[in-house]
């Protein structure tokens, strides 16, 4: 049974966090390091600054109880027992909608829908358009979600609560959504429940290995770009990932007890992995707030690095790919682009689309071109029209 949800962070724990933010002590930084070293110091000084005396969590608390219907809701899983699981579920304004489950990564959090859901569900505008009832997972650890307790809660865990959450919203059938970590679980979910519930899922990041005898003097201009990225984020930008899927608790003290050290860990992110994206210091600290005000804490989530790192699913692992259709967005500024002749070990890819704009963060960002995108492919003329039974999207 599902349970309505709000946001209401105790009074207590905001007064905690003030504190502990008017008691922040800086690092020195060196002459005209810019963001070599990190984020710069004037940056952190002015976030800090904003959240303590500026910020008005009450505010943006409120902003995301009016615009996004949340829930919460016990999903059994094998081997873990039952686990509460957040989410934010929005139908659309026809009773065809298609269900999309869509599925953040780190450092996202079911915010990452909040631009998608009214384009995604709204459709009075232009019936043209095909509607989707989108249901946004909070992963467990993340967010609002509990977290498991026991070890060895990996990619399969995370594969079977998602789907299990939309069996339990009466979607028998169903497409996906994912970028980051959100791609390896839609993945996941097309591998293990492909065909009969999950019918075609959609990415904005493709993740897989060369063929054999695969031609690197065939890649396109911009494959070379995105795989000569991939390298250097790969030498200066991955120090997080071998942290978190080594030593996670040895850094977790430091997420859960510093906002600033949990500000700075992320802030770095939101700003490395997007396209010159405008961030504004109060989308910065909502977006690291619902980290620091998380059910587990901002630890639980970065055990899931650890988690797949040793559980032989590793990203790199070879496995069989999805069979149903599977489509793409391919935004300039992803951490990773493969050529196409990788494609194989992606899945059946049948849609593509290229855009000039973008990075990482894709359904924030450049949230019309993700939606436009969704829309092409499950919509009339589209590759997988009609993939949901008696669920077009239409009247």
């Amino acid at each position: 049974m599902s349970n309505s949800f709000k946001i209401a962070v105790s009074s207590t724990a905001l007064s905690a966090l003030k504190s502990r933010i008017e008691s922040a002590t800086f690092p020195d930084e060196l002459d005209d390091a810019g963001w070599a070293y990190g984020v710069p110091l004037a940056d952190m000084k002015r976030l800090v600054a904003r959240w303590r005396d500026g910020f008005d969590w009450r505010q943006e608390e409120q902003k995301l109880n009016n615009e996004l219907p949340q829930f919460t809701r016990d999903i059994e899983v094998d081997g873990f027992g039952s686990l509460n699981v957040h989410y934010v579920y929005k139908k659309s304004d026809r009773g065809t909608g298609i269900p999309l489950l869509f599925v953040h990564g780190w450092p996202g959090s079911f915010l990452e829908s909040r631009k998608i859901i009214p384009l995604l569900t709204k459709g009075s505008g232009d019936s043209q358009c095909p509607v989707f009832d989108v249901v946004a997972i909070s992963l467990p650890g993340f967010g609002f979600s509990e977290a498991p307790k026991k070890k060895g809660f990996s990619l399969s865990q995370y594969v079977e609560v998602s789907h299990k959450l939309m069996i339990a919203l009466g979607y028998t059938e169903y497409v996906t959504q994912g970028g980051d970590l959100g791609s390896r679980v839609t993945a996941g979910i097309a591998r293990r429940y492909g065909g009969m519930h999950s019918k075609a899922w959609h990415t904005n990041v493709l993740f897989s290995m060369p063929p054999e005898n695969d031609d690197p003097s065939s890649y396109t201009a911009s494959e070379k770009e995105g795989l000569a990225r991939w390298q250097e984020f790969q030498r200066s930008g991955s120090g997080y990932f071998q942290l978190h899927s080594t030593k996670p608790q040895t850094l977790g003290y430091s997420l859960a007890d510093s906002p600033v050290g949990l500000l700075a860990w992320i802030y770095e992110k939101l700003v490395s992995w997007s396209d010159n994206y405008p961030w504004t210091d109060d989308e910065v600290l909502t977006w690291v707030s619902i980290y620091w005000f998380s059910r587990a804490g901002p630890a639980a989530s970065i055990r899931f690095y650890y988690e797949v790192a040793h559980s032989g699913q590793a990203l790199g692992t070879k496995s069989s790919p999805p069979t149903i259709p599977m489509g793409c967005s391919l935004f300039p500024k992803e951490l990773i682009r493969i050529p196409k002749s990788w494609y194989p070990g992606v899945g059946d890819v049948v849609f593509e689309a290229e855009h000039d704009k973008g990075g990482h963060f894709a359904a924030h960002e450049q949230p019309e071109l993700l939606v436009g995108d969704l829309r092409k492919m499950f919509g009339k003329g589209g590759p997988v029209y009609g993939v949901v039974t008696g669920r077009d999207g239409y009247n």
